[in-house]
């Protein structure tokens, strides 16, 4: 039996990367899909475990070669997964567990449209623009771009099968936790 393909989106800040690693904790018939990012790694980042860095030159020479089943370009970096890991692994029979961007789930959905998407919202604007000043690792004019971003982000939220609002992070997990078990083949 092929394996399921969930994928997380939100806006930066709203909590997904906190979700997502509870949830590979929490579920057991769950693998985390690692990204392809140009971007430097934040503190504490590891690579091969939070991302695989590479710079925009290879990044994009791996685009011609289609070597990514989704790809962005975000906040001036490109982020992208591998294609060979996710058709071998969802072969396999292993659920996947995505953290991607409105854009590579709009394309996730084209070539896999049994996958489950879920939008991950912030409980409101002001609390979003909180939660990524008070992560203190970007400029004010990188927290302007992802502000701005996430206007966009959340109006195609409608795109996804679930929307879940991370106001409290012990609900959303929870609520989050029983959807993908119950979308678990």
């Amino acid at each position: 039996m092929a394996g399921r393909i969930f994928v997380i989106s939100a806006p930066s800040g709203a909590g997904k990367s906190t979700l997502c690693n509870f949830l590979i904790k929490e579920i057991n018939d769950l693998s985390f899909s690692v990204s392809y990012t140009t971007r430097e790694p934040r503190k504490g980042e590891v690579e091969g475990h939070d991302y695989f860095f590479t710079d925009k030159k290879i990044f994009e020479t791996w685009i011609k070669e289609e070597r990514f089943v989704e790809y962005a370009f975000v906040h001036g970096n490109y982020y992208g997964t591998s294609k060979d890991y996710l058709e071998k692994s969802v072969k396999q029979g292993k659920n996947i567990l995505l953290e991607i961007d409105v854009q590579g789930a709009r394309q996730i959905r084209e070539k896999f449209s049994d996958a489950v998407l879920i939008f991950i919202n912030p409980p409101s604007f002001d609390e979003l623009r909180k939660r990524l000043v008070g992560r203190g690792t970007d400029s004010e004019e990188i927290i302007k771009q992802r502000l701005e971003a996430a206007e966009n982000e959340m109006s195609a939220s409608k795109f996804f099968d679930y929307i879940i609002v991370n106001d409290d992070f012990g609900k959303a997990s929870k609520e989050l936790k029983k959807l993908i078990e119950k979308n678990i083949n």
